[in-house]
């Protein structure tokens, strides 16, 4: 297996505070990662700098043979979901949803709506965002992360707030992009 993300002596420094010490990791194609550690021990800035939302005090992130800040800005071709997803409160989801697509024109409209249905909700519902519960922020959050079929896909506490049964359909919603060998 060859190694997609490669974190070397990665050292992140926030107002004289280390909130990433020294962390060197790698990670092939292929496979579903899970980081587990307690609050605040840092690992959704290790999510924020595999995306180049970041930039590391010392040591680099690698994504796919690409530097992130030197070779790119961010990873190509990725989905993310980092902490508390935010839409337009006024527009529904898959409004939203189409906004976003518009940025890079990768997908169509059909698509934006499967991806509304693979996480579970109904691309024709007319409920405005502000009005979605917890549990259908989350899922839109998820199919905004995967609706443009990336390469890598990093989902920071995919199942908070989802209920039972959206927690399945996660869980069978990741391993058919294993199969599809998307990355985590």
């Amino acid at each position: 297996m060859t190694d997609y993300i490669v974190i070397e002596q990665l050292t992140k420094k926030i107002q004289g505070n280390i909130v990433l010490n020294d962390i060197s990791i790698k990670l092939s194609k292929g496979k579903i990662y899970g980081f587990q550690g307690r609050n605040g021990s840092g690992k959704t800035m290790l999510f924020r700098a595999i995306a180049g939302l970041i930039r590391p005090t010392q040591g680099k992130v690698t994504v796919s043979g690409k530097e992130i800040g030197k070779d790119v800005s961010i990873p190509e071709n990725i989905g993310v979901l980092i902490e508390n997803p935010g839409f337009i409160p006024e527009y529904t989801g898959m409004k939203n949803l189409e906004l976003l697509s518009y940025i890079q024109r990768k997908i169509t409209k059909k698509e934006v709506a499967e991806a509304l249905e693979k996480v579970g909700l109904d691309p024709k519902d007319k409920r405005k965002y502000k009005k979605y519960s917890l549990g259908m922020k989350q899922r839109l959050g998820i199919a905004q992360a995967i609706m443009e079929n990336p390469d890598l896909i990093i989902l920071d506490e995919p199942t908070n707030s989802l209920d039972e049964e959206g927690v399945k359909l996660l869980n069978s919603l990741l391993a058919q992009l294993k199969r599809e060998e998307k990355r985590f």
